[in-house]
């Protein structure tokens, strides 16, 4: 059934301006119970009321020490609804699909090939006496990415399927890793430039920092796993903020365990840069603050850091780049290919648009490529953004000092 055809059928003008509860309804109407039920545990429809599953069952449920999924997410706002009826109700499937090229170019020799599809399918359909039940199949010229593709999460249809909960893994676990590689990395650097004595332990710790900014990104994600994941899992499950016994049910996968492995991995490299953003600094400059009567501490906080920050932030958008790209470790730890509801906090089930796209091309269907395709474009467009950003704020402070 078309779009078209159950907007008439439900009554409403236009099945994608529908309400919630009309898009409910038809769920309602169409699903089985055991499946609405699935859907309502992953996350609720209403905020106010269940569909599907009664209301003592889920209280217990969510009261004992394994709840639903959706026990602690909002409600499903009503382009998830509409996405659920397009997948489940809707149901598109693609015959054949064309490049840019074919289209533009053998536009003749496409719509040639529907005439010829769509005479098969009636003999086929006649053939096993279905010819009342039989639609024909339409040529429709379809951009991969648009802003339904941004705007719509992972399904398993390719024609419905989006990006929107990737884009917000991503977003996360990258906001997580600079706050936390950031200070550290820097403080760090100041400390082995400016404070640290010739001796052979620091240089033993200079050696290991350099060679650490060369170690596969998978040997990190088995450290996550074995560190973050597992030993910490109190705390990267969020369970030390709930009081009461903890359980062994606890998961570590969450976006701060993946959020702090990747910091692990790219402190390395922040460091390093903005220890040489720190030498490059004129000695002159710190004689002067010394001479002023400045103690240690205030000529690094007034003086060499404003003067390096430039060359730090560089360091932060390599980092940056680097952690936004990366897939093995996040595999390590945890990160999930099919996720249909959005993260909400640190301690939230998460995926990143790398591993999304490597789910994608690794589907035999052409249309699980073409959007793979997309989630690219979008990753490159995002990466651009971040780093942008970055550089503006360099450009900024370098201005100032």
């Amino acid at each position: 059934v078309s779009e078209e055809e159950l907007a008439v059928q439900y009554g409403l003008e236009d099945l994608e301006n529908a309400d919630k509860e009309a898009l409910i309804g038809i769920l309602e109407d169409t699903l089985p119970t055991n499946v609405g039920r699935r859907y309502e545990r992953e996350q609720r429809f209403l905020a106010d009321r269940l569909v599907w599953e009664p209301q003592a069952t889920w209280d217990e449920r969510c009261a004992s020490a394994e709840p639903f999924d959706g026990c602690d997410r909002g409600a499903r706002n009503e382009g998830d609804v509409y996405a659920l009826v397009l997948e489940r109700v809707v149901a598109p499937d693609v015959e054949e699909t064309y490049t840019l090229w074919q289209s533009l170019m053998l536009r003749d020799e496409v719509e040639e090939r529907l005439v010829e599809l769509n005479a098969e399918r009636r003999a086929a359909a006649e053939a096993a006496g279905e010819l009342d039940t039989h639609r024909d199949a339409q040529l429709e010229f379809r951009s991969w990415l648009s802003r339904s593709f941004l705007q719509r999460p992972q399904s398993p249809q390719p024609e419905i399927a989006g990006v929107r909960t990737a884009i917000l893994g991503s977003l996360w676990v990258v906001l997580i890793t600079v706050v936390f590689s950031l200070p550290v990395g820097v403080g760090a650097a100041v400390y082995l430039e400016e404070y640290a004595p010739p001796n052979r332990i620091n240089k033993i710790i200079q050696t290991n920092i350099t060679n650490l900014a060369g170690v596969p990104s998978i040997i990190y994600g088995m450290l996550g796993l074995a560190i973050f994941v597992r030993a910490m899992v109190t705390f990267t499950s969020g369970a030390f903020l709930e009081s009461g016994p903890v359980d062994g049910t606890l998961s570590g996968r969450t976006i701060l365990s993946a959020g702090l492995t990747l910091g692990l991995l790219v402190l390395p490299l922040i460091i390093i840069n903005a220890q040489e953003a720190i030498k490059a600094v004129p000695r002159s400059l710190r004689e002067a603050s010394f001479g002023l009567g400045a103690t240690k501490w205030q000529t690094v906080r007034t003086h060499v850091l404003p003067n390096a920050l430039p060359g730090i932030l560089t360091g932060a958008i390599l980092a940056l780049a680097r952690a936004l790209g990366e897939t093995a470790p996040l595999v390590v730890v945890g990160a999930s290919t099919a996720i249909t509801f959005d993260p909400d906090g640190p301690f939230s089930k998460f995926t990143v648009l790398p591993i999304q796209i490597y789910q994608w091309t690794s589907r035999p269907q052409d249309e699980f490529r073409n959007i793979a395709a997309a989630a690219i474009i979008v990753l490159l467009v995002l990466l651009f953004a971040l780093n942008a950003t970055a550089i503006l704020l360099r450009n900024r402070y370098s201005r100032k000092a």
